[in-house]
């Protein structure tokens, strides 16, 4: 059965990064949305991986809608051709709304704030807030050594080895869209508090 995904929040990093591969990654993402009919929603730059995705997107028919609080418009460069543009007032709120414009997320390769976003966004699958399927676009291996801390992280008792799962890992964007239109969200089992 395929999930009913029409738009996609896409975390990523406001820089390029020191690869090629990075961007060639953003571009096909961009493509792989717009080919299953899948609209963006983003932080709403025009700079960066997040500006290349929102490029490919708008440039193949489909929306971009970016999200961004108003003291970010100098740092970040908001884009000026997205089909939707939503200013809030804190980050508190551009995440929510990017949730909630949202049926599932992708977070691509990015700084402190991708990282940021990808463990709320996860949190919150755990906590049962969402069931959306959360993708991690792994270009260059970029996200092996958090996977590696999370499996560590279950090993040590201090998550379920179940919610592992909670995240969709590839390196080729186009399967991952793939992957997650076929997502089927994690049983929770009982909560940690119920077993001492």
């Amino acid at each position: 059965m395929m999930n009913d995904i029409r738009r996609i929040c896409v975390f990523s990093g406001s820089n390029p990064g020191n690869h090629s591969d990075y961007e060639d990654a953003a571009l096909r993402l961009g493509e792989a949305l717009a080919v299953h009919g899948i609209d963006l929603v983003y932080g709403g730059a025009s700079v960066g991986l997040m500006g290349r995705v929102a490029d490919k997107v708008l440039s193949m028919g489909r929306q971009a809608i970016g999200v961004m609080p108003t003291g970010l418009f100098r740092g970040e460069i908001a884009h000026t051709g997205l089909s939707e543009f939503h200013e809030v007032k804190t980050m508190h709120e551009r995440k929510q709304l990017m949730a909630d414009l949202s049926d599932a997320f992708i977070r691509m390769p990015g700084g402190l704030g991708t990282y940021e976003e990808l463990f709320e966004a996860a949190c919150w699958s755990q906590i049962g807030i969402h069931k959306k399927p959360i993708g991690l676009l792994n270009v260059r291996g970029f996200y092996n050594p958090l996977i590696a801390m999370l499996e560590h992280t279950a090993k040590e008792g201090f998550m379920r080895e179940e919610n592992l799962g909670l995240l969709v890992v590839e390196s080729d964007p186009a399967l991952l869209v793939e992957r997650l239109l076929r997502y089927v969200p994690v049983e929770q089992g009982k909560k940690w508090v119920e077993l001492k």
